[in-house]
């Protein structure tokens, strides 16, 4: 939410206060009066009422769902590292970056939220931020609107765009180690004018009214050096981390990449990809190192993209 919108609501608030007016009580809708510009929003979510739907998953994209695997040690690593990093500071909110396309952020999206929803304890947020070319829904294999830019445009309210997984009820469903936990915002429909609807701070007022209900959410985000998106969407996270592909990512791209959140907390570099890495390494993704896992990192239904070294 912008500084003006929250200093124009506070006077109203103020205002209100002092003619003995009601103020606006958790759950209702109000507005700030002379920002006819600005959009409506509610107080309040009622989580009961999520829609739920009956996902297919991409197994092969989503390792994290299998009962064991070296992918499941490298995300649960990961996922040890973000505990440690929220010790130390404020942290729920992270948006996943790349600097250029193919790099795997949303491999590492998906997987990391489902690494972090398997703790039962957790409830996590994805949202799906690439609006120009969104892959989440495909991934999880759900519906892909209403979503994001339904909201960012006015067209639907926060209750309305997030989807849980229809639960089997099975024991041996396997999607039940960690989809239960997880709520999926998809990107929506795609338009040409994504700059536009992530800079209009619609994007820091979702995150702001729906963060009282998870414990982590992430954003998977456009890639940084291809379009001006990601940075908008930055505002409205605690941290990016960045994702870089091993043996393919350029040095001078990862620091440019870093270079463009020069203004945002920035938690570090996911390694993915790496093949026949050490043991020790601790920001690597192992699922180039069997033969059936080498393109795990491509997109249900899309041919995998790889450049030449």
């Amino acid at each position: 939410m912008s500084r003006i919108y929250d200093a124009l609501q506070r006077a109203d608030l103020e205002r209100k206060a002092a003619q003995g007016t009601d103020i606006p009580r958790a759950g209702e809708t109000f507005t700030v009066p002379g920002a006819d510009a600005l959009p409506t929003i509610k107080t309040e979510v009622v989580m009961e009422n999520i829609p739920q739907y009956a996902w297919k998953p991409s197994m092969a994209f989503l390792p994290t769902l299998e009962e064991r695997g070296v992918n499941i040690e490298q995300f649960r690593g990961l996922r040890s590292q973000l505990y440690q990093y929220r010790d130390q500071a404020k942290l729920k909110t992270i948006l996943i970056c790349s600097g250029m396309p193919s790099e795997g952020k949303t491999f590492v999206a998906a997987n990391l939220a489902i690494s972090l929803a398997r703790n039962k304890n957790n409830k996590v947020l994805l949202i799906d931020g690439d609006l120009r070319s969104p892959s989440l829904h495909v991934v999880f294999g759900a519906p892909d609107v209403p979503g994001l830019t339904e909201y960012l445009t006015g067209a639907a309210e926060p209750n309305e765009i997030m989807q849980h997984y229809q639960s089997k009820d099975t024991r041996e469903d396997s999607l039940a180690r960690g989809i239960p936990n997880l709520t999926l915002i998809p990107a929506g429909a795609v338009g040409d004018n994504s700059s536009e609807l992530v800079a209009n701070h619609r994007i820091e007022e979702l995150v702001a009214i729906l963060s009282p209900h998870f414990d982590w959410i992430l954003i998977d985000s456009p890639p940084v050096l291809a379009v001006a998106d990601a940075v908008d969407l930055a505002r409205a996270a605690d941290a990016v981390l960045l994702i870089a592909r091993a043996a393919t990512t350029p040095f001078d791209i990862a620091q440019r990449a870093q270079t463009a959140f020069s203004n945002t907390r920035i938690l570090g570099f996911v390694l993915n990809a790496v093949k026949d890495a050490p043991a020790s390494t601790a920001y690597s993704y192992y699922y180039g190192k069997y033969e059936k896992q080498e393109v795990v990192s491509s997109i249900p239904g899309r041919k995998a993209k790889r450049r030449k070294k």
